[in-house]
């Protein structure tokens, strides 16, 4: 095999500019050598076909970039998984990732429960009903901190060896896999199902969670093989130790696979946590990778190598690795958009460190992305002990994560930044995924605690590629870069980005630069803006980009393209090209040239942020507004946090005018580029009174019902202190480790239409509390204990309408 060239990097100090850089990239290095070795794929009823090589997945030979979310169906109420699998979806995802917790459905040997919210089969038919696919985690083993890492506790008391070729064992595990293969009958992709893949196991011979049977003060007791125990370890890391056994593990894993397709389970993919040694089914299996940036299972808080490019199909994160990774596609299945929290440790997740991290991967050569968690939860309480990882000291019920979309639903911050990249790689994933990865020379020499060199990377396939930019890390600062330019060369020419000027890089923010691409047969030879969707099969093809915050952007055609402007623009020709520079938030302009046009859209990334791609009678639109879009049915549903009154904005333009469920909708004309809308609904007024029976303990009076125009109420707790929970009925409903971030319930789980009360008790925190060490980076959440021993501050409650309506076309 051929070995790939990491080229030169020349830093250029012009005379011309004061300060100005230039990053030199030479990109004529060999194309990666992808051949067809793997045991997978699988054609569907449509005749439609998955397949996979050494670098990418491909759907009908045309390769495809999938984005992964996980959500556990089975730590959400079951009447809400459609409206999730609905925002997932609108979050760009296009594959749902999900556990089979074996003791959440056999808790008591014999007794198999897929009723309710572990109703399995029902969540994935929602998911086929959504036109989402997805991948099950069937175990035996899960972790996902959960009691045992979902091992049933009576098979502590078996006479049998876990995790292991032991008979017994097996008989155990194949017994269970016959169970879920019940549930999966009929729905996998070779039906027409949405179950394109199975996990076989999690992490094997690297890690395992604590037997929950644990004395206090005891040792933890992993849940590994006797024979594996001294090579594993807890969490996810760098494994260099050497398994004497480790033929046998990979053994074991085909086994599991063979009991699983015994089982009926029979699909194009199936996966195994590659990553730190563990064993995989050598080419029958997909090794994926993880990286998480804030770890809880770490002593302290310190820089990840998650934010440096590199070439991940030649080394994968956490290596070293089992496997010859050039015989296997990189696909990162466990990136950390969130992270929980346990009693000692409590970091916490940085949403700007999402879509840096998948712009690192993505430069680096992943062709498939992740996330654990993406969709939060909480973990239900079992008929004998609560089914958290208690022993591991995570909250009993809480399973937030900080992921893109809350335990109770919420849209955060990392779920807009994510959608933008999840936007492009569905649109350009064809040309991203064979594209090979370039580093400059000093990229394996970039250590994380670099904060002033520029990080970047190309992915390129002959002469054109993408130019990927980060400057984010965690638990620190980067320096902002200021004055620079990118000289790209290829065979056929030297591309400088931009062509005259310069710009700059804010800190914490990542970018995505095209150069030398075909635009539906117009050549852009370079754009400082940021792809983000497009529409090129219409008479007149539509693609929108969008600008990275503190850049302002420009684009560069062949000097005989002709410009139209539409809105927002300048336009400047030389004898090499015609350079287009936005001016305003929002920018519009064709191209032309020999009989042909498209149009082009350049909007602020604060806008960008706001975007929903939508079908209106079959045909692809795009909704901007500050509401939640979501897809129902042949409907659009919108969510509002707060504001009764919103506006929406349609590109492009419609001449339908919608009509909404509830409240009023007026049209707005001043709009040129797009069809406006300003929505009002009916103002609700929800109150909480709360009463204060002791220091530690309060107790508030729910609503009885909530309206049909409101979706949710949630319930924001300000205290400082040390552990929160909630109770109704004198049952512990929900709780929290304090994290200095307001504490947020969502109400509509617990309204039943009756006068309902919830009691909330508090701990107070610790001078000498371990987890302060996770608080550091933010003074204002550690309180003044001045001569005290402990501090608690309860400072008021506050709930807040979720509106919704339905919009229909």
């Amino acid at each position: 095999m051929k070995k790939y060239i990491i080229v030169a990097i020349s830093i250029i100090f012009s005379s011309t500019a004061q300060s100005q850089k230039v990053y030199e990239l030479d990109t004529n290095v060999p194309e990666v050598e992808i051949h067809q070795k793997l045991k997978l794929g699988g054609i569907n009823p449509k005749e439609q076909k998955i397949s996979v090589n050494n670098y990418y997945m491909s759907v009908d030979n045309k390769p495809v970039i999938p984005v992964v979310a996980e959500f556990h169906f089975s730590r959400y109420p079951k009447k809400y998984w459609d409206e999730s699998i609905r925002k997932i979806k609108a979050g760009g995802v296009n594959v749902i990732a999900t556990y089979v917790f074996w003791n959440l459905h056999e808790e008591k040997e014999n007794i198999f429960d897929w009723k309710g919210d572990k109703d399995l089969r029902y969540f994935l038919a929602l998911c086929r009903k959504n036109d989402i696919e997805a991948i099950v985690r069937i175990g035996p083993f899960c972790h996902g901190e959960i009691r045992n890492g979902g091992l049933p506790d009576w098979l502590l008391g078996r006479p049998l060896n876990i995790r292991s070729n032991d008979p017994v064992y097996l008989k155990y595990v194949e017994r269970l896999y016959n169970e879920i293969g019940k549930q999966l009958k009929g729905l996998y992709y070779k039906d027409g199902g949405p179950v394109i893949g199975i996990q076989i196991e999690n992490e094997y011979q690297h890690s395992a969670a604590p037997w929950g049977l644990t004395y206090p003060g005891q040792p933890l007791e992993m849940t590994a093989s006797e024979r594996d125990m001294n090579v594993t370890q807890e969490g996810v890391g760098i494994a260099n130790t050497v398994n004497p056994y480790s033929q046998l593990g990979n053994d074991h894993m085909k086994i599991l696979k063979s009991l699983s397709q015994a089982a009926g389970m029979d699909v194009p993919l199936y996966t195994a946590t590659g990553w730190g040694n563990a064993a995989i089914v050598p080419d029958e299996s997909i090794p994926v990778t993880a990286a998480y940036a804030y770890p809880f299972w770490t002593p302290k808080r310190d820089y990840s190598p998650f934010f440096l490019y590199k070439d991940m199909h030649r080394f994968p994160d956490y290596s070293p690795v089992r496997y010859i990774p050039t015989d296997y596609p990189a696909f990162s299945a466990e990136l950390g958009s969130g992270i929980m929290s346990v009693y000692t440790r409590r970091p916490i997740a940085v949403h700007k460190s999402f879509d840096a991290l998948i712009n690192r991967c993505l430069g680096s050569g992943a062709n498939g992305i992740g996330y654990y968690m993406y969709h939060g939860g909480s973990t239900p309480k079992g008929k004998s002990s609560y089914m958290s990882d208690e022993a591991y000291g995570l909250p009993k019920i809480s399973y937030d994560f900080q992921a893109p979309i809350g335990e109770y639903g919420q849209i955060r911050e990392g779920f807009h930044r994510l959608k933008l990249l999840h936007f492009f790689v569905q649109d350009y994933g064809e040309l991203l995924a064979p594209m090979t990865t370039v580093l400059p020379q000093d990229a394996a020499n970039l250590k994380p605690e670099n904060i002033s060199s520029l990080r970047y990377a190309v992915r390129k396939k002959g002469n054109s590629g993408f130019v990927f930019l980060n400057n984010f890390q965690d638990d620190t600062t980067m320096v902002a870069q200021k004055n620079i330019r990118l000289k790209i060369k290829t065979g056929q020419n030297t591309i400088m980005i931009p062509e005259t000027r310069s710009f700059d890089l804010d800190s914490g923010e990542n970018v995505i630069f095209p150069y030398n691409l075909d635009l539906n047969g117009f050549q852009l030879n370079y754009a400082t803006a940021q792809l983000l969707a497009k529409d090129d099969e219409l008479t007149e093809p539509y693609y929108i980009f969008f600008s990275p915050s503190g850049i302002k952007s420009e684009f560069s055609f062949p000097s005989n393209t002709t410009i139209e402007n539409l809105q927002g623009i300048t336009t400047d020709k030389n004898s090499k090209s015609t350079i287009v520079s936005c001016n305003e938030a929002v920018n519009e302009f064709k191209v032309k040239a020999a009989g042909k046009v498209i149009r082009i859209l350049v909007i602020s990334k604060e806008m960008a942020l706001k975007i929903y791609r939508i079908k209106i009678n079959g045909k692809r639109h795009f909704i901007f507004s500050d509401a939640v879009v979501l897809e129902n049915d042949k409907n659009i549903q919108l969510l509002s946090d707060r504001n009764h009154n919103f506006d929406i904005q349609i590109y492009p333009k419609t001449a339908i005018i919608p009509k909404t469920a509830f409240g009023s909708l007026k049209k707005l004309d001043h709009a040129e580029t797009f069809s406006s809308y300003k929505i009002s609904l009916p103002q609700t007024m929800l109150s909480v009174e709360s009463k204060q029976i002791s220091e530690r303990k309060w107790a508030l009076n729910l609503p009885n019902s909530l309206p049909k125009y409101v979706n949710d109420a949630y319930l924001t707790v300000k205290y400082t202190g040390d552990t929160a929970m909630g109770f109704m009925d004198g049952e512990l409903v929900t709780d929290e480790f304090y994290k200095g971030i307001p504490w947020q319930i969502g109400l509509r789980k617990f309204v039943t239409g009756k006068p309902k009360e919830m009691v909330f008790y508090f701990r107070p925190m610790q001078k000498n509390a371990s987890y302060l060490i996770d608080l550091q980076p933010y003074p204002e959440s550690i309180p003044d204990f001045e001569n005290k021993k402990e501090f608690l501050s309860v400072n008021g409650f506050t709930i807040n309408a979720q509106y919704t309506t339905d919009l229909s076309f």
